[in-house]
């Protein structure tokens, strides 16, 4: 996958962390998902 794509889904992911914890979401399991996806893109990033 190109870099501005990894670029572009770890600003979408991140933003939808934030917002989703801003609204008081309490499902854990999407939270933690979405943290694992975020930080596997890190990772492919070497960030």
């Amino acid at each position: 996958m190109a870099i501005n794509q990894l670029e572009s889904n770890l600003s979408a992911i991140t933003r939808t962390i934030a917002q989703l914890e801003k609204d008081g979401c309490t499902d854990e399991k999407i939270l933690k998902e979405l943290r694992e996806e975020r930080e596997k893109i890190l990772k492919d990033l070497n960030l």
